[in-house]
């Protein structure tokens, strides 16, 4: 605990706002590293968060809940579903699919061997994980804090505030096939006059996907901000709190797009600013 105090000290002291990373105990490194370097860059420090390495919210000036294993749907008020049979073999299709395009890039190559061999496939559930990104995220909700979620994270400010979960996804992809690639090969809408708007300065966006999951009802004070044009929904804000914003895709593995990059640049420019009082 000595460290994480000295860390945080260290952090304010250089007047870089510390943002928390939520993720697994074990695997996730490819997006603690990606996402690490994501704050960085927007000029923030990152703290990785795990079950096993808890912190505090007030050590925090921003939080970061990160994607990974699948929420547990008894948060929700849902049974377990079986997922589909094929998902496995999607997930592989999807990701070797853009070899086939030829690309030529060596990046996309580069990331997605360094995701393969820090990641755990198919994590299944992680209750240690939800209940502890669960509390921080009441606490940081209480307190105001900036808030970026990504895939799991966007679902699980959802799931906090009072939504539900599509458990699989594959019901919706009858015409087009549920796409999983590191590219930003899916295109999403996004709604005017939002936090994401303002961020990736687009109204049609190219993003990338991971996911098997997705937001169906809304929780309280949440609105969808973008879309497929399917219409699955690809990002959710809070409308009570200063920066809440969910984001179904993996904008830290798509470090060469400068949209993308403006997500965390307003999440730890918004950090730096004094909180109002709640």
């Amino acid at each position: 605990m000595g460290g994480h105090v000295g860390d945080v000290a260290e952090a304010m002291n250089g007047k870089k706002p510390v943002i928390g990373v939520t993720g697994p105990d074990h695997g996730g490194l490819a997006a603690w590293w990606f996402t690490r370097l994501a704050v960085w860059r927007a000029g923030g420090r990152a703290l990785r968060i795990t079950p096993r390495r808890p912190r505090h919210v007030q050590e925090l000036d921003g939080l970061i809940i990160g994607g990974g294993a699948d929420v547990a749907p008894d948060l929700y008020g849902a049974e377990p579903l079986r997922p589909p049979e094929k998902m496995a073999e999607e997930m592989t299709r999807g990701e070797t699919d853009w070899f086939r395009r030829g690309l030529a890039l060596l990046a996309f190559p580069l990331m997605l061997l360094i995701r393969r061999i820090l990641t755990t496939r198919n994590p299944g559930l992680n209750t240690d994980r939800d209940e502890l990104e669960q509390n921080l995220l009441r606490s940081a909700l209480e307190r105001d804090l900036p808030i970026l979620g990504i895939c799991r994270g966007a679902q699980l400010i959802n799931v906090t505030l009072g939504g539900t979960l599509h458990q699989h996804l594959t019901g919706f992809y009858q015409e087009s096939p549920n796409i999983r690639s590191l590219l930003p090969r899916k295109t999403i809408q996004v709604e005017p006059d939002s936090l994401l708007a303002r961020g990736l300065k687009c109204a049609i966006c190219g993003v990338n996907a991971l996911h098997d999951q997705a937001v169906d009802k809304l929780g309280r004070t949440v609105r969808v901000t973008a879309r497929e044009p399917n219409g699955v929904i690809q990002a959710v804000e809070a409308t009570n709190k200063t920066f809440v914003l969910g984001v179904q895709w993996h904008p830290e593995y798509l470090p060469h797009h400068r949209r993308q990059q403006r997500l965390f640049r307003a999440l730890v420019q918004t950090a730096r600013k004094p909180r109002r009082s709640i």
